[in-house]
């Protein structure tokens, strides 16, 4: 038994290895203006999480203030198309050095996500925003509505930054 571990052990260790080896870093877009990037977004899709639970109609609202920070305004309609208007503020602080793609949100203090845009299209009719950790991500567009072909494009940009697509959720509109 004893031999059996000492050869079995080192093989298991090299396996480790390779489970936590962290993931590519994820990139982000070079540059986001502010003030193009600010008004009313649409989720299309989402990796689901507990927060966002039984969530339609899901919006955000980015208005930038002149002390520096972004505010946040999430909006969606709890558990149905017409359901309960739920809704949260909160900030974005920018990292400047990022040319503005990386931010920090928080809607309770002391805690903050990252917050980093990582697909956004020339004219801003849409954005892709994730974690580094690629456990949350959520696909926004200008209009609640996105064609099909430009989904599946953004699909395959996620898969070849590491993200499981398979975990998207697409959020209903009226």
């Amino acid at each position: 038994m004893k031999k059996y571990l000492s050869t079995i052990l080192p093989v298991i260790m090299f396996l480790r290895l390779f489970q936590s080896a962290p993931a590519q870093p994820l990139a982000t877009v070079p540059y986001v203006d502010l003030q193009k990037y600010a008004g009313k977004w649409y989720e299309i899709a989402s990796f689901p999480q507990r927060f966002q639970q039984g969530c339609y109609c899901t919006t955000a609202t980015y208005t930038p203030t002149e002390k520096g920070y972004i505010i946040v305004e999430n909006r969606c309609n709890k558990n149905g198309l017409r359901g309960k208007l739920s809704y949260i503020k909160g900030k974005a602080f920018v990292d400047q050095s990022s040319g503005n793609a990386r931010l920090k949100v928080q809607f309770f203090w002391p805690f903050r996500g990252k917050y980093w845009i990582i697909g956004l299209a020339d004219d801003y009719s849409y954005a892709v925003v994730g974690h580094p950790n690629r456990e949350y991500l959520w696909i926004l567009s200008r209009k609640p509505v996105m064609s099909e072909e430009l989904y599946t494009e953004i699909l395959s940009k996620l898969k070849k930054q590491g993200f499981d697509t398979a975990k998207l959720q697409k959020t209903i509109h009226e």
